[in-house]
């Protein structure tokens, strides 16, 4: 019987999961092996097949390679060729401040150095037509200086080529005859939309990352071909769509944030499966927490995220401290609390968590390998909230006395607190970091946590889930099956995606309807050509359009969805004064103009049959009858154990209920019982303060 597995890399574990025809579902956690993913991988898909026979048909992936490619600067040697003139956009960038007060804040430093951003003679006007024709011989000062320097990779940007690419061709045309062998990013290919910075920095990091994700997916593809699976790969996209491992290969750009956007796709299927209106999605793996929103089973997505600026958490307003990558992707927050987040005390003797992790290697105290701060999942078994022996079904075990013992020295004498006060506050700490991020894409986005469910996952996340809800005030938790591994899970039931975007300035009151639709058409056909591309059918594709539109003046845009037909600005107007004044709880007058600045068409192919399975049944396991576990107020209690397949009928906190991937805690004040598709359905009443 055929398979279809998911594979998702995270800081500590490496997640796969296999669905077969008849919807059985097997899945396997290994370490993440940092120095080589493709280890990790290899690893766990032989223990994963280990007792499955059949074919594989698909091999769905997401991967932190690009992002941390980015982080760590470990890049290919890249130029740039602009404009003359222009060469020190990436480095003026836009003038946004992470920090206002901090005088010896110091912006990024360029991915390409100076001299390697190359200057060729032209200009182009922002209407397409020519200024300054191009100038061959400028072209040869510039391809000597690619040879001389040895340049891996090159990104090709110049003036206003969203209107008019020609001469962006031509310099790549000629840049291809003289170093074939190097690898080239052009800015109408990759971006072809107006804003000189967004433009520039986004085909710099395509060019800065291709030839480092390129050897990655080659090597990973060999090394399935020699486990004999002979499926496609394939890899999530940052905007939560699947690509190709040949596109993912040639615009890598848009997989940077491949990783945290598996899981909100999974809960966006898992919200249509339920009917829940509104979900905010909690992922809380071995580094970082991550929050997401999805409305009427779509996830929300913004138009540019940032890389290598450290953890997106706290106002979204206060951006600069990374690199502008202007692609569609999924809307996330980010913090630094994971299970391996390091506790520790700063030099004024404050208590901190995070950002610092102890990642897969050496890891939490417990995992004995070498780690010697104390961790968040250190005081997790410090309270009893996890078994000590073992995670992962037994696999690793813990150990107590090591954790207790690091909390003891590092954290609970220099605070004068016993160690179950200590190892509390820090999970206090944490809940209030990650308590930001949910905040920062709900309340930032002009809604009202109280009125959506939080779906909890993550090694960590059902953990921490009952004390942050109860601290927002959400009523009601989801505890989908397969936690631990979810986001994996997600790839299995993501969908091949296609954006295809158009810049457009025009005030909507001077819009012509008939050029508006024809820039909807030709997105859409294009969008069409490619999914027919991916073997999808015309009945099996969608498309959802979308406007970018903002108040003349304003610096930011606002997208909004549009309906099918024929689209009139009047109509784009009032969608946008509507979504403005839901985001930022205001209209302006009618009089005020409105400026529509882009077009966007999303080409979605559907499969064949839906690929969320009726029902994921739970995993019977053996666990411990209770355990003695602390709670704030309550002290040492002994707490029962079960898995989720001894959730029988309604069940009151305080409970742990165990499970191979995860630990969800039910504390005293809630109720948990299981749902018809197998999720643990957590509800509390607003007034219990939970953990937190």
């Amino acid at each position: 019987m055929s398979l279809r597995i998911g594979i998702d890399i995270g800081g500590t574990f490496t997640d796969l999961v296999a669905i077969s025809q008849d919807g059985t579902v097997t899945t396997h956690k290994t370490a993440s092996t940092p120095h080589d993913y493709g280890e990790g991988i290899i690893a766990g898909l032989r223990a994963l097949l280990t007792d499955r026979s059949g074919p594989v048909t698909d091999v769905l992936h997401a991967t932190t390679v690009g992002s941390n490619t980015v982080l760590e600067a470990k890049g290919a040697k890249t130029a740039l060729i602009a404009t003359r003139g222009f060469r020190d956009i990436l480095e003026i960038r836009d003038l946004r401040m992470p920090v206002l007060y901090d005088i010896g804040w110091t912006k990024p430093r360029a991915l390409v150095e100076r001299r390697l951003r190359l200057e060729v003679t032209e200009k182009m006007r922002p209407n397409g037509s020519i200024a300054v024709p191009l100038d061959p011989a400028s072209l040869d000062p510039v391809i000597a200086m690619l040879r001389a320097e040895n340049v891996v990779s090159v990104a090709i940007c110049l003036l206003h080529s969203y209107a008019n690419p020609a001469h962006e061709q031509a310099v790549a045309a000629a840049v291809r005859v003289a170093l074939p062998d190097i690898a080239i990013s052009v800015s109408s290919e990759i971006l072809p939309e107006i804003k000189e910075y967004p433009r520039t920095s986004t085909t710099v990091i395509n060019a800065y990352v291709m030839p480092i994700v390129r050897a990655y997916i080659t090597a990973l593809d060999a090394r399935l071909r020699e486990l004999g699976i002979e499926a496609p790969l394939q890899l999530m996209q940052s905007n939560g769509g699947l690509a190709s491992a040949a596109f993912a290969a040639e615009s890598p750009a848009h997989i940077i944030e491949s990783g945290p956007a598996a899981g909100v796709v999974g809960g966006a299927a898992l919200a249509r499966r339920l009917n829940e209106p509104r979900i905010v999605t909690f992922d809380m793996g071995g580094t970082t927490a991550k929050a997401g929103l999805v409305e009427n089973g779509e996830v929300l997505r913004t138009e540019a995220i940032e890389v290598g600026g450290g953890v997106m958490a706290g106002s979204r307003l206060l951006v600069g401290a990374g690199y502008m990558l202007k692609l569609p992707a999924i809307d996330l927050a980010e913090v630094g609390a994971g299970g391996g987040s390091i506790c520790r005390l700063d030099s004024a003797g404050a208590p901190k968590v995070g950002p610092e992790s102890a990642g897969a290697h050496p890891g939490p105290v417990c995992y004995g390998k070498g780690g010697i701060a104390p961790t968040i999942t250190d005081c997790n078994l410090a309270l009893g909230y996890l078994d000590p022996g073992g995670l992962t079904g037994g696999t690793m075990r813990l150990d107590l006395e090591a954790a207790r013992a690091a909390i003891h020295r590092d954290l609970a004498v220099p605070l004068h607190l016993s160690v179950e006060e200590a190892a509390h506050g820090m999970l206090r700490l944490a809940s209030a970091t990650m308590m930001r991020a949910i905040r920062a894409v709900s309340v930032e986005r002009g809604r009202d946590p109280r009125q959506f469910a939080m779906l909890a996952f993550g090694g960590n996340g059902p953990l921490f889930a009952a004390g942050i809800a109860a601290e927002l005030g959400i009523a009601r938790i989801i505890v989908p099956p397969l936690p631990g591994v979810f986001s994996a899970f997600g790839l299995l039931v993501a969908d091949a995606e296609h954006h295809g975007r158009q810049s457009i300035r025009v005030r909507l009151d001077q819009a012509d309807p008939a050029r508006i639709s024809r820039i909807i058409a030709d997105l859409t056909a294009a969008g069409a050509r490619r999914l027919t591309g991916d073997g999808f059918a015309p009945e099996r594709q969608v498309f959802q359009r979308a406007a970018s539109v903002r108040y003349a003046g304003q610096s930011s845009e606002i997208e909004v969805a549009l309906p099918d037909g024929p689209v009139a600005p009047e109509t784009i107007a009032a969608l946008f004064g509507d979504e403005h004044e839901r985001t930022y709880g205001f209209r302006a007058p009618a009089a005020e103009h409105v400026e529509l600045m882009g077009l966007s068409v999303m080409a979605r192919g559907l499969p064949e049959k839906p690929r969320l399975p009726d029902r994921v049944p739970p995993f019977a396991q053996p666990v411990p009858a209770s355990r003695r576990a602390w709670f704030p107020n309550q002290g040492w209690i002994d707490t029962p154990v079960i898995d989720r397949a001894g959730i029988m009928g309604i069940l009151a906190g305080p409970l742990i209920i165990q499970e191979y991937d995860a630990t969800c805690l039910v504390p005293k004040g809630m109720t948990v019982r299981i749902d018809a598709f197998g999720n643990i359905r957590m509800e509390t009443a607003i007034e219990h303060a939970g953990l937190t």
